[in-house]
C-alpha cells in the first residue's frame, strides 16, 4: 500500500555553511559547489594556492523527512533503521523483490511499491536511492528490465521528487565497472561496462551528471560500494544465493559445510561492513555532495584469508572445496580509493574486515 504524503516538518531546514578553506589540491573538493574564489594574500599564480569560499549544502537529519528505495533490502534497510532510531521520519520502499518487510523496525514506514510506479512518496528531503537489480546475473537473465529499473527507475524517482521539492540524492552505483585491480580505485580512473550490470549503473550515473549540470537547486551523489557485507543474524538471510559471500560462507562453515571458492582463493576483495557503508552515505547527504564516490576501506582480503578468519571465529576448521570460475570477465581483485569521500566529509570506515567477520560469527557462538 502507497502512503499518503504528508506536510514536511517545520524543523526542517537545508543547511548552508560558508567558510574559508585554504587548500593546494582543487580536486579535494570535487563535487562541492564554489561560489567565490579570492587568491592566496602570499601567492599571485591564480593556480596555486587558493582561498575558497564554499557553500555546503546538505540536509540536517534530525526530524527530517527520508525516502530510502529498496529500503527493505540488504543496505536499505539497515540505513533506513538507522535514520529512524535517530528520529527522521522515514519510508522505505519495495516491491519485495530482493527485500523483505521483515528487515525493517515498527519506526519505519514501509511503502510496497515499486521504483516505476508513478505517484511515489516524494515529498521527502532527501531520497536515498538503492533500488536496484544489482547483480550481473540478474541483468544477464532479464537485460531489459535490468536497465528499465536500474536507469529508468532512478529516472522516475530523481523526477518526482524534484517536483515535489527534494533537492538531495545519493544512489547506489557500483564499483564493479572499474574492473580487476589490486591497486586502490580512484573515482576519476577510466571505467569499461564488462557486463550489463556495469552498463546500466553508469547510466545513471549519467543522468545524475545531468541532473547536477541542469538544475542549480538538486545534488545528486553516486556511491560506488565495495563489497557490502553482514551476516545473516542482520539483514541478509532471506537473499539466498544472493547474499553477501562472508555471510554465505560463515553459515556454511557455522553447519559444517564446506564453502565452495572459485578458482584457487586468491581473488581478493575490498570487503567493507554495511554499518561503514550507513554512516558514508548519511555523511554525503549530511554534506550535500554531487559527482561519485567511493565507499570501501582500501585494505582487500582474499577468499582464503576470508575462509580462515571465520574458521579462527568459529574455532573450527571447516576446508573450502575449489572449482573453475564459470564466467568471462570475472572480477579478480578490487581494492578502493577512499581519498575523495574522506576529504570531502572526513569519513572513514571504522570496523576493519577481522572485527567485521567476528560480528558476522558471533550469533553461531551465542546460540
Amino acid at each position: 500500500m502507497v502512503v499518503g504524503r504528508a506536510q514536511k516538518p517545520s524543523a526542517i531546514r537545508t543547511v548552508v555553511d560558508q567558510r574559508a578553506v585554504e587548500i593546494v589540491d582543487r580536486s579535494h573538493f570535487t563535487g562541492v559547489p564554489v561560489i567565490d574564489r579570492v587568491p592566496h594574500p602570499d601567492q599571485t599564480d591564480s593556480d596555486s594556492s587558493t582561498v575558497i569560499l564554499m557553500t555546503v549544502r546538505g540536509v540536517d537529519m534530525q526530524d527530517a523527512r527520508i525516502l530510502v528505495t529498496g529500503g527493505a533490502g540488504f543496505i536499505g534497510s539497515n540505513l533506513a533503521n538507522h535514520l529512524a532510531d535517530a528520529g527522521n521520519d522515514v519510508l522505505a520502499l519495495d516491491n519485495g523483490y530482493l527485500g523483505t518487510e521483515g528487515n525493517l523496525d515498527e519506526a519505519v514506514e514501509y511503502v510496497d511499491a515499486d521504483v516505476l510506479d508513478e505517484d511515489l512518496p516524494t515529498d521527502v528531503d532527501v531520497v536515498f536511492h538503492l533500488a536496484a537489480l544489482s547483480s550481473r546475473q540478474m541483468l544477464e537473465e532479464n537485460p531489459r528490465e535490468g536497465a528499465r529499473v536500474n536507469i529508468e527507475g532512478f529516472v522516475n524517482v530523481v523526477e518526482q521528487a524534484y517536483a515535489d521539492g527534494c533537492d538531495t540524492v545519493v544512489y547506489a552505483s557500483t564499483s564493479s565497472a572499474y574492473g580487476s585491480r589490486t591497486e586502490p580505485s580512484p573515482e576519476d580512473m577510466d571505467l569499461e561496462a564488462a557486463t550489463g550490470y556495469d552498463a546500466s549503473m553508469l547510466g545513471r550515473e549519467r543522468y545524475a551528471e545531468y541532473y547536477n549540470n541542469f538544475y542549480d537547486d538538486l545534488t545528486c551523489a553516486g556511491m560506488r560500494f565495495f563489497s557490502v557485507y553482514q551476516g545473516y543474524a542482520g539483514n541478509e538471510a532471506h537473499k539466498g544465493e544472493y547474499a553477501n559471500t562472508v555471510s554465505q560462507f560463515a553459515d556454511k562453515i557455522a553447519n559444517g559445510e564446506s564453502p565452495v571458492l572459485w578458482g584457487d582463493g586468491s581473488q581478493t576483495r575490498d570487503f567493507t561492513h554495511v554499518d561503514d557503508i550507513v554512516r558514508g552515505l548519511i555523511a554525503t547527504a549530511d554534506h550535500g555532495l554531487t559527482g561519485v564516490y567511493n565507499l570501501g576501506t582500501g585494505d582487500p582480503y582474499s577468499f582464503n584469508e576470508m575462509i580462515d578468519l571465520i574458521n579462527d571465529a568459529l574455532g573450527t576448521d571447516v576446508e573450502p572445496e575449489y572449482e573453475p570460475i564459470p564466467l568471462e570477465n570475472y572480477v579478480h581483485d578490487t581494492c578502493a580509493d577512499i581519498s575523495r569521500i574522506r576529504e570531502a566529509t572526513g569519513w572513514e570506515p571504522e570496523i576493519d574486515f577481522e572485527d567485521g567477520v567476528a560480528r558476522v560469527c558471533e550469533p553461531y557462538l551465542d546460540a
